[in-house]
């Protein structure tokens, strides 16, 4: 199992996406190959549930931080590498001599490229493991090999072991090489080691990844999360903030089985949306073991992550946005309700419908989700008396509001978290400040307004 987000999840936070404008998979993409691509994606689509898992991750990133390394391989390289490796060598020196001999005499007889394409595969693959056996001579320290253990260099360390490795390394300095020669380093790469072999490109395409992000971190002021077990049910923020907006106004966030759900008032613009995307984002984003934009950060492992964000209509079932609202709310009721750890983000609830029964339905279904104290609640509203009768009962629940600041008529936003329940009612005057009362009564159905 891993770390569940659903299809709704993932867009509401725009989570994955190489091409996608601003997804967070694209503000990680830094990799130089192919292959550190394909495993990038990997781990943002199948995050972790293990706090040992998430925090050995972490160890593995920190360790690539400190040391500062570049990447030292050719993604070209690695590519023809991978390609050349990708198909099996013969069963035998000697039926590998007959065959690259009948290549060979082929490109000469007929221009058959596939002599020349094997032996461009084998240099370069030759090549590549050199590099490596060079890059791995920086962690010849065995206590500094010991941090990265749970890494790809002590597997490469192991492979790169291999005694036949080792000789045919240290032969193949060669620029000149033999057909027979050539015969047996086929056959050792593409049939005896044929899975070690492509083991080590996997392994390069891990340090891709390992190399990568910490340098994305530091390029961003992210810092790594600790992971702790799911019973001790905290998330504890220090400064979290988007990762995607530029400048973004950090704020701490915590909560726990005591305080376990926050109530989220605040006028519109206020940054209500951004700060639950960039909790939610983060909570992500510390399911994988990446860096998280925050000072600190530190959080019980759960099991999945649900929001409700970007609810629309669905037209092809016939779903007013109202019920698409509701429907969203029963998904996430019945895994709550079956005892999953999750965090769950609404924003805005049941905006679909009145305000009398907005406010009747976020209210009830407020007071019922704060009961399961393994979960972690985000609940957003413009429905301020909501937040009013909620009050007056005994709970878990944290009051917070994104405040408004008036200069004259202009508002003007901190998005700075206050302890409490927004007062704010500033829609009136937003309109007014457009103009778009103004326009109306200073023109007539019969003389249109100019523009």
């Amino acid at each position: 199992m891993s770390f569940f987000a659903d299809k709704q999840t993932l867009e509401d936070l725009n989570i994955l996406g190489k091409y996608k404008p601003n997804s967070i998979f694209s503000l990680f993409n830094k990799v130089h190959t192919a292959g550190g691509e394909k495993l990038l994606q990997h781990m943002f689509e199948k995050p972790l549930d293990n706090a040992d898992e998430i925090n050995s991750r972490v160890s593995t990133f920190r360790y690539f931080q400190q040391h500062k390394l570049s990447f030292p391989f050719s993604s070209e390289e690695l590519a023809v590498a991978q390609s050349y490796l990708s198909d099996s060598g013969k069963s035998s020196i000697l039926l590998s001599v007959i065959y690259l001999t009948g290549k060979k005499i082929l490109s000469t007889l007929i221009e058959d490229t596939h002599y020349k394409e094997i032996e461009t595969g084998l240099r370069i693959t030759i090549k590549v493991l050199h590099v490596c056996r060079e890059f791995l001579k920086a962690f010849n320290d065995e206590s500094e090999l010991q941090k990265a253990s749970q890494g790809p260099v002590k597997k490469l360390k192991t492979r790169l072991c291999n005694p036949d490795l080792v000789s045919l390394l240290n032969q193949a300095e060669s620029e000149i090489i033999s057909l027979f020669t050539f015969a047996k380093y086929d056959y050792l790469l593409r049939h005896l080691l044929r899975s070690e072999m492509n083991q080590v490109i996997t392994e390069i395409f891990e340090l891709d990844v390992f190399m990568a992000i910490p340098q994305v971190a530091k390029a961003n002021s992210f810092n790594f999360p600790f992971a702790r077990p799911n019973a001790e049910n905290v998330l504890d923020a220090v400064q979290l903030w988007h990762p995607d907006v530029k400048k973004a106004v950090s704020n701490p966030v915590t909560l726990s089985q005591n305080q376990n759900l926050i109530f989220l008032t605040g006028a519109n613009m206020a940054g209500k949306s951004t700060f639950m995307k960039a909790l939610g984002i983060n909570t992500y984003l510390a399911h994988m073991g990446f860096p998280v934009a925050a000072a600190e950060m530190n959080f019980s492992v759960k099991s999945g992550i649900y929001s409700s964000i970007n609810v629309s209509d669905n037209l092809n079932k016939g779903y007013s946005h109202f019920y698409s609202e509701v429907i969203r709310v029963k998904t996430v009721a019945s895994e709550v309700a079956a005892g999953r750890d999750l965090v769950v983000i609404f924003d805005e609830l049941f905006k679909g419908t009145n305000v009398k029964d907005a406010y009747d339905a976020t209210l009830a279904v407020t007071t019922e989700f704060v009961r399961y104290t393994n979960c972690l609640f985000i609940i957003s509203t413009h429905i301020i008396e909501v937040g009013e009768a909620l009050q007056l009962q005994d709970n878990n629940i944290q009051f917070l509001y994104l405040p408004t600041l008036i200069n004259g008529k202009t508002p003007r936003y901190t998005y700075q978290l206050q302890q409490g329940i927004s007062a704010d009612r500033h829609g009136m005057m937003i309109i007014e400040n457009e103009g778009i009362l103004q326009m109306l009564e200073d023109s007539s159905p019969n003389q249109p307004y100019k523009l």
